[in-house]
């Protein structure tokens, strides 16, 4: 197709998402393939503005309403993580995407940080939190990572305590007494409760953590 110089069809299957399914660029990631990445990566460089490479292939979502950075934190693979971080930068993106690339969101209302404590990527989470502490404010990094809540009211350190680890648990504690205040620790963290009335302390009561 390139040798036909149809490149605007290879663009379009590379950027299309079709309704049910994720895009080439999110397949690449689910599939933990670096050598796909690349190449659609080279490809993307050479062919697509920087509009799209911006809005198409690094903030696109699926229709899950999950972007490439949640799929890699997602699948326990913080090499992948890794590269599309490099392939932002070496994009040279705004501050602002930076933004929407560490804050998205998706359908759930599920943030990177929500994904790899679930899977207790520890890895992940690390790398997550130090490019998070040096891109963002201190204010986005305490509201709308440590204490930012899903659809159903679940903060990360409910998502700890629910389905996480000793050491993972420990760790977002850690972090949020370095970061929060007394009062915000007590009222916005350990107290908070889910839409089903549930605190962290009830889920890790129930005996998984």
């Amino acid at each position: 197709m390139q040798a036909a110089d149809h490149t605007d069809i290879v663009n379009e299957m590379l950027l299309e998402n079709y309704s049910i399914r994720s895009t080439a660029w999110h397949n690449a990631i689910y599939q933990n393939n670096i050598h796909v990445l690349e190449k659609l990566w080279e490809w993307a460089k050479e062919n697509l503005t920087t509009e799209e490479i911006n809005n198409k292939l690094i903030l696109t979502r699926d229709h899950k309403g999950m972007t490439v950075w949640h799929v890699a934190a997602q699948w326990d693979k913080p090499e992948i993580l890794q590269k599309v971080w490099d392939m932002a930068e070496e994009a040279q993106i705004t501050e602002e995407m930076y933004n929407k690339m560490l804050l998205a969101t998706d359908n759930k209302g599920w943030t990177v940080c929500h994904f790899a404590v679930e899977i207790y990527n520890f890895v992940a989470l690390q790398k997550i939190w130090a490019w998070a502490i040096k891109k963002l404010t201190i204010e986005e990094v305490n509201n709308k990572l440590l204490l930012a809540t899903d659809v159903e009211g679940k903060t990360i350190l409910h998502v700890a305590a629910g389905c996480g680890t000793e050491e993972m648990l420990q760790n977002v504690w850690e972090w949020a007494k370095e970061k929060l205040t007394t009062e915000e620790i007590k009222k916005k963290l350990l107290l908070t409760t889910d839409t089903k009335g549930r605190s962290a302390w009830q889920l890790a009561a129930e005996g998984h953590t």
